[in-house]
């Protein structure tokens, strides 16, 4: 995707996520608005025939393909903390890697980069060693892949260390706390239910590099990319807002360039 605007942000969305008879969000519409897809592969959700069904519809869509990695956790759709080790860590990413690089390479096309999913995304934002392990892992399959991480976390410094291009994540309808990190889903308010809050909140970041935490403090963050929740009722309806608000303010949608697009 080309734009000639000055600024632009990549609109990222975690898809494939049905498994077997059982159906999460429509991954078809969302396709048709986001630039960048980050696939499950099977450890919190997703199966074979999903992640295949997945990778031809983004290429159909020409959106920048992702593995979305996770514990494993089908039951607990990856959002509950695991005690694991960084070996186990760097094995686990290494693996769901692999996985979804085979449908790609089998649809034509080419992996761009790498996001973890729920707990292992939020518990490698604050240990480094997890995250050294799960950059680690993808330096080791294909260091041209991005990392994908939360703005200001250990993810993004695991990342440059490794020597992997990243791209800051930040969240339209996730509350922040006055360290950058996310308010826990479990706590009563963590997401924003309000379509124009939450729209205000992803514009503020994309224009001023700044959100209001749930304390009133202001965090500075710069965002590469806002994440879109696939898996809500009005996920759709929610994207194609974003992006027209996006696109209002004279922000152009994009996937973040690699090394080859350069």
């Amino acid at each position: 995707m080309s734009n000639t605007r000055a600024k632009t942000i990549d609109i990222n969305s975690d898809l494939g996520e049905s498994y077997g008879a059982w159906r999460m969000g429509d991954d078809a519409a969302l396709l048709a608005i986001v630039s960048s897809a980050n696939i499950a592969c099977g450890f919190h959700a997703g199966d074979p025939d999903i992640m295949r069904g997945t990778v031809a519809l983004a290429v159909q869509h020409d959106v920048a393909i992702g593995a979305h990695v996770s514990l494993p956790d089908l039951q607990g759709f990856g959002r509950r903390e695991m005690m694991v080790t960084p070996n186990e860590a760097y094995a686990m990413t290494l693996y769901q890697v692999g996985a979804l690089h085979g449908f790609v390479q089998a649809a034509g096309t080419r992996l761009r980069h790498v996001k973890p999913h729920g707990a292992l995304y939020n518990m490698a934002a604050r240990d480094m060693k997890l995250a050294q392990a799960i950059a680690r892992a993808i330096r080791d399959f294909d260091p041209a892949l991005r990392l994908v991480g939360l703005a200001n976390s250990a993810l993004i410094d695991a990342g440059k260390a490794a020597g992997l291009p990243v791209a800051s994540e930040a969240f339209a309808d996730r509350r922040y706390r006055s360290d950058g990190s996310l308010q826990p889903r479990r706590e009563a308010d963590a997401v924003i239910q309000e379509s124009d809050d939450a729209i205000a909140q992803a514009m503020a970041i994309a224009r001023e590099g700044m959100v209001r935490a749930v304390d009133g403090s202001v965090v500075t963050l710069h965002a590469d990319t806002l994440c879109v929740h696939g898996d809500g009722a009005h996920a759709v309806a929610f994207a194609r807002q974003l992006r027209a608000a996006l696109e209002a303010a004279d922000i152009g949608i994009a996937a973040p360039r690699d090394r080859a697009d350069a």
